[in-house]
């Protein structure tokens, strides 16, 4: 059994545009690089309900829900944000509009743990809210303002697929998997183990 780690770091954010969607399959846009990672908090939501019989608790009922993330970044580049966001960028600048929709998106990353080692992720279908965004002047210290934006992901239409992780020290990895995991979006249904 593997000693479970701390995550001490975040790096390498990825994202591809989801293209499609249904009950025949799914298929992704290319993967490119996000912006320089500062934090992630991912948040699995979900309910729980308590069934009561015979003056007692006889069964507790689960439903998962939704899995938000609370991104901060040090900056989103204007590429990043039309994707993200469905803005258009006209002559080099970037054009928002209240009629503007955006797409739904994949998300990767790897996080380092404390013995050296990585936990990579990817979050398969989600769409994220226009980051908020400090401006200030400068002290006698300067003070960064970074940007932090929040995703909603659900599950896939294709497989009810949420999201996926893995330990690069896990046993039994199929082969090539680590080193291609921020290369593409990783399809669960096409792994298969190394012999």
């Amino acid at each position: 059994m593997t000693e479970v780690q701390s995550s001490i770091g975040l790096k390498d954010l990825v994202y591809a545009k989801l293209v499609s969607d249904d009950k025949t399959g799914v298929a992704y846009d290319q993967v490119k690089p996000a912006a320089p990672a500062i934090s992630a908090a991912i948040n699995r939501g979900g309910s729980a309900s308590t069934s009561f019989a015979d003056d007692r608790a006889i069964a507790v009922g689960t439903t998962p829900g939704v899995t938000t993330i609370e991104l901060g970044v040090t900056h989103l580049p204007k590429e990043v944000q039309a994707d993200w966001f469905g803005h258009k960028i006209v002559n080099g600048i970037l054009v928002r509009r209240g009629t503007d929709k955006s797409p739904y998106i994949a998300l990767g990353f790897r996080s380092e743990t404390s013995d050296g080692s990585f936990k990579y992720v990817w979050l398969f279908k989600g769409k994220f809210t226009p980051p908020s965004m400090e401006h200030g002047t400068k002290g006698e210290s300067i003070e960064a303002k970074t940007p932090t934006t929040t995703g909603t992901f659900i599950s896939r239409n294709y497989d009810e697929a949420s999201d996926i992780d893995v330990h690069d020290t896990d046993l039994g990895l199929p082969q090539g998997l680590i080193e291609n995991w921020l290369k593409d979006v990783v399809n669960p249904a096409e792994l298969t183990t190394t012999p």
